[in-house]
């Protein structure tokens, strides 16, 4: 009996476990700010005590490992099978720390419950109009959440306009060559060695920090060694309907979102996918997350666009490097000093690293807008009109600060008002016949995004 050996897909490889392990940790390290960062602005803006603080760092750092594992394996339709990472949204913890400013921090977890359920009951509704998120659509998000990183980032290596440190010549030194010693690993090593160029990178960065006297590391061995999340640290839920409704509406943005991201993955690692069929076991995923992570004190965990540019810049395809990567965060969530060495590492050196990952993002955008007809009318003009509401926010922050919260919500999130945008031009010239045919109707719908013929 002639017996068929399918070749293993390189999402799906199991690689030897110390590559497992170092490969992981390269991801871990891009993203570890995300969740330190988003622990600390909560604490910060709601005057958290030090031992509530360690708590919603332990928090974040456990669900974002688990929702990472969830995404790589996907059990029962929840997650993707691809390799994501996921982190704090970042619009999501400005929104927590607005309710929970306005009302209390017991209603804001449960606006985070209330968001997370609604995930699921508004799937069904939008897996029926992914016909709406062409290549057009998806390559704008793609650009928008690359630059939005980029400027997040760039913040971080400058400090705050206004203070003393800000663009200080130290750290935005140490932010190039940080950049600099990567792209050199990345040109000279071979092998395993250039695929982690990215971490190899950052460890160098680091090691240029301590050398020059910039990071502080006197705090790492202080405090507790074991940190557990506790259940409900802000007491039982209160449900406001009414609370919810920002982070509800913010819940369709992040859809959009994790479509582009999924549908870039795919693309990435060589996956056959449906859209219609994929997309939604990527956003399940997330509500999953978000709901397990809201009974621990932490905003929405979603998918994340910071993990694809580093699978991208190292050809490291499989799902198992993320679930190492996984594992390590729960491990982290669990060990107090090692998440205070993470924190130890200056903003520069973090900073530098990420705008070389998250600038591979935009350079994906532009691939995927480049198998676009820009040259056709409609499609030119709806990407025009989505880079230029996406991007003012972005480039002009507090353009819309008079305007109505609610308002704020969608037009000060570029990410958000870029997304709409382009989703709404493609269907004013795509998907809206005035008596004539649409110029682009193969724009009109995604087709199954396959792997390239070997």
């Amino acid at each position: 009996m002639d017996q068929v050996l399918e070749k293993v897909q390189p999402v799906d490889e199991i690689l030897p476990l110390p590559q497992l392990f170092l490969f992981g940790l390269q991801h871990v390290l891009v993203m570890a700010a995300s969740p330190i960062t988003a622990a600390f602005l909560v604490s910060r803006a709601l005057n958290f005590t030090p031992e509530l603080t360690l708590n919603l760092i332990s928090a974040t750092f456990l669900i974002c490992g688990l929702g990472t594992l969830l995404q790589s394996f996907g059990p029962l339709g929840f997650g993707a099978r691809m390799p994501f990472i996921m982190v704090p949204g970042g619009a999501p913890i400005v929104i927590f720390v607005t309710v929970a400013q306005q009302t209390n921090l017991a209603t804001a977890a449960g606006a985070v419950i209330l968001t997370a359920i609604a995930y699921l009951i508004i799937l069904p509704v939008f897996a029926r109009c992914l016909k709406y998120f062409p290549k057009l659509v998806i390559g704008t998000i793609l650009l928008l959440v690359s630059i939005n990183l980029v400027k997040i980032y760039g913040g971080i290596i400058t400090g705050q306009a206004g203070t003393p440190a800000f663009a200080d010549p130290t750290n935005v030194l140490l932010a190039l060559a940080t950049i600099a010693i990567t792209l050199l690993f990345a040109r000279f090593l071979t092998g395993m060695w250039r695929q982690l160029s990215v971490l190899l990178g950052l460890v160098a960065g680091a090691c240029l920090a301590a050398l020059l006297g910039v990071m502080d590391t006197t705090g790492v061995g202080t405090g507790a060694i074991v940190s557990a999340p506790a259940l409900f640290p802000f007491g039982w839920p209160v449900f406001n309907f009414v609370a919810a409704i920002p982070l509800v509406v913010f819940s369709v943005i992040s859809m959009a979102e994790a479509t582009g991201q999924t549908v870039a993955i795919a693309e990435v690692v060589g996956k056959d996918i449906v859209p219609g069929r994929d997309v939604p076991k990527t956003i399940r995923g997330d509500a999953l997350a978000s709901l397990v992570g809201a009974c621990l004190g932490t905003s929405l965990i979603i998918t994340s666009g910071e993990n694809i540019g580093i699978v991208r810049a190292t050809g490291i395809r499989s799902r198992y490097v993320t679930a190492a990567g996984g594992a390590i965060l729960i491990v982290l969530s669990l060990l107090a000093p090692i998440a205070r060495l993470l924190n130890a590492i200056p903003g520069p050196v973090v900073g530098g690293t990420a705008l070389i990952v998250f600038s591979v993002i935009a350079v994906m955008g532009i691939d995927i807008l480049r198998k676009t007809e820009l040259s056709e009318h409609g499609n030119l003009f709806t990407l025009a009109a989505a880079l230029a509401m996406g991007l003012l926010p972005i480039l002009v922050p507090g353009v819309y600060s008079k305007f109505p919260q609610s308002a704020q919500l969608i037009l000060g999130n570029g990410l958000a008002a870029g997304t709409l945008t382009a989703v709404f031009f493609n269907i004013i010239f795509n998907h809206l016949k005035f008596g004539a045919e649409p110029a682009s109707a193969p724009n009109a719908e995604p087709p199954p995004v396959r792997a390239a013929s070997p």
